[in-house]
């Protein structure tokens, strides 16, 4: 009768856990569900794609499935990147294969049977130097996982590109003394701006891959390209802070130095550097897992060991912007220290014209007696004021010669020096002139 008790308490504490545990995870996916933006595409194999439900099913035969998690970016932990991931990926996906998409630092290997490859710095996720890219492969569908938006990630319907457009300025166009409008759309400056520090097309513009292995190229060219827009960010930066640096004055100079702009940057770099070099460890490893794939094609191998390359070409790209960051802080620490040895020019200059005023009230100012006009008539006292000023003049003397000493010192040594050198050689040339003969008996060199 206990044991039968014990056993309807039990199921009635698993029922509370499980009924608890539900709650919790309905709590969760409320408090969790639309922080992160999902796209879901499946494409035939022939060129085609199409906008598919979140059910992270996995293709048949010719077609795949792609689904990407675009995380928040912000002031986040790591946790609450996992708890997103969970709620977007959980089920079918298992811990470990959460695990594996949000941890960071480089990684690549097999996790429960797909390929898993993440880049994903240290850095805090609200930093613009902190990237997050995280894939996981099998033969008919890709997930994959990154930190804010990436350009030209996804894919649109072709003809609503800007780039595909013809341009046209605000301003009319005069020809002949005549006004004309000229037809197409208005590119604001800003815009254009923007344009000019991209280094690849627009998602309109996209090839729409048709293998798994064309989307996993894809998912990497689009990456090297986010890195490559921020350097090229940095190249327009550097060049527009040169510039001002040699426009601008001391107030300018003053607040980059006060902003620590500089060290910031060369922070920021190497993040970016950091991130590089876990593309360099990782990209080469998928490339050789990949080839062992009879799903993944040769031309696609190729294309992956030119994004290495071209990875490896950003690197050296960085360490030139590194050494640029490192000659604008020298120069700024240059003109800093000349500024204070300035103050200080002048701050000598105005004690050399009190000295002599501290000289006079200091010596005055002894309580002695035989200060000169001071009006002390006693006999005894008369002899006050010079002994002190024998005793100062001796001292004086003292440290001049402290301070003397080594100099003269090696005055005497080089001349004694240079004394004995010229006797070795007035010896030594008399003794070659008393022996011509034997010179030329010899005719060779004469041995000293």
């Amino acid at each position: 009768m206990q044991q039968e008790d014990r056993i309807g308490g039990d199921e009635s504490d698993l029922e509370s856990l499980t009924s608890a545990s539900l709650r919790d995870a309905h709590r969760f996916r409320a408090q969790y569900s639309g922080m992160v933006r999902q796209r879901a595409y499946i494409f035939d194999g022939d060129g085609k794609y199409y906008n598919k439900e979140w059910d992270l099913k996995e293709g048949t035969g010719k077609e795949f499935c792609w689904y990407h998690v675009e995380l928040p970016k912000g002031n986040q932990k790591l946790s609450h990147s996992a708890q997103h991931l969970i709620d977007a990926l959980c089920p079918p996906l298992k811990l470990q294969d959460i695990l594996s998409l949000v941890s960071n630092g480089p990684f690549c290997g097999h996790v429960d049977g797909a390929l898993v490859f993440r880049v994903n710095s240290p850095g805090p996720a609200s930093s613009s130097f902190t990237f997050k890219i995280a894939a996981r492969i099998t033969e008919n569908s890709v997930i994959t996982v990154s930190l804010g938006r990436v350009p030209r990630l996804g894919f649109s319907p072709m003809g609503q590109s800007l780039l595909s457009e013809v341009p046209s300025v605000d301003s009319p166009s005069y020809y002949r003394g005549e006004q004309k409008e000229r037809s197409g759309i208005v590119i604001e400056e800003h815009v254009l701006e923007f344009l000019l520090t991209m280094n690849h097309s627009e998602e309109a513009d996209n090839p729409v891959p048709s293998s798994v292995s064309n989307l996993v190229v894809h998912i990497i060219d689009t990456h090297v390209d986010q890195l490559q827009d921020v350097v090229t960010k940095l190249e327009i930066e550097l060049d527009a802070v040169e510039l001002e640096m040699d426009r601008g004055g001391f107030a300018m100079k003053k607040q980059m130095l006060d902003d620590r702009r500089f060290p910031k940057l060369h922070l920021n770099l190497q993040r970016l550097l950091q991130v590089i070099a876990h593309g360099e460890q990782v990209f080469p490893r998928v490339k050789e897992k990949c080839s062992t794939k009879h799903w993944f094609l040769a031309e696609d191998i190729n294309s992956l060991e030119e994004l290495i390359g071209r990875l490896r070409r950003l690197k050296e790209n960085v360490g030139f912007i590194a050494n640029r960051v490192n000659a604008i802080q020298a120069g700024l620490d240059s003109w800093q220290a000349e500024q204070i040895n300035r103050k200080l020019y002048y701050l000598s200059f105005l004690s050399i014209i009190f000295l002599p005023l501290s000289i006079i009230t200091g010596v005055f100012g002894m309580n002695v007696g035989g200060v000169p006009w001071t009006g002390q008539s006693k006999p005894e006292l008369a002899d006050g004021f010079r002994n002190v000023m024998y005793i100062c003049l001796i001292m004086l003397v003292v440290v001049l010669s402290c301070f003397g000493f080594p100099a003269l010192y090696s005055r005497i040594a080089s001349w004694w020096r240079m004394r004995a050198m010229n006797r070795s050689w007035s010896l030594n040339r008399r003794s070659f002139q008393k022996r011509p003969n034997i010179v030329q008996e010899r005719r060779g060199y004469l041995r000293l």
